[in-house]
């Protein structure tokens, strides 16, 4: 299977319609299980819908630039950083409206948002893995994986050739390291 990926990954980087044929079900399917794994962390009114975050995901994926697609890993790659950045920005588009871009003003009651996440806590995560990969690419990129793109430590550890002890290492400093940044940046 991952050598079948990685193969038409490849030709669809060449530019071969078929192989974008026989990898949209593939791709899609791969897409859908991160958006699930993704939005199952949302809190239960999330107005972003997984099959909106995999058609959105998808079409940045074939309309965007051409890439010269290495291997599964690098699909990956490049899928959990799509993913997040749909979400980054349909987080920070609910805080601008939040703030009345041309919104009617309404009483604010606690009771409704108590327990549930917040989009400027996405927003700081997103802040906080920029700082992180300017001192740590590559722990900046397992928690993407992890995080956005739903991967266990093993599939991390085959996707970025590391092993998966050091993955665990990795992300628990990252995570330790995030957790301060975000709750420094407060």
């Amino acid at each position: 299977m991952n050598e079948d990926l990685t193969g038409l990954l490849r030709k669809w980087g060449e530019g071969d319609p078929a192989a974008l044929e026989a990898l949209t079900p593939i791709v899609y399917a791969e897409l859908r299980r991160m958006a699930h794994r993704q939005l199952a962390r949302e809190r239960n009114e999330h107005t972003l819908q997984s099959t909106a975050l995999v058609n959105e995901a998808f079409l940045r994926l074939i309309s965007g630039p051409d890439v010269a697609w290495q291997d599964r890993a690098h699909f990956f790659a490049v899928s959990s950083q799509l993913i997040r950045r749909i979400l980054v920005d349909h987080a920070r588009g609910r805080e601008a409206a939040k703030r009345g871009s041309g919104a009617t003003m309404v009483e604010f009651d606690e009771a409704l948002t108590a327990g549930q996440p917040k989009a400027i806590e996405l927003i700081a995560l997103d802040d906080a893995l920029e700082a992180l990969a300017k001192l740590d690419p590559i722990q900046s990129k397992i928690v993407e994986l992890r995080f956005f793109g739903g991967l266990s430590t093993e599939e991390i550890a085959h996707a970025l050739k590391i092993s998966p002890r050091s993955i665990g290492r990795s992300w628990a400093s990252a995570r330790l390291w995030l957790l301060r940044e975000m709750k420094r940046e407060k």
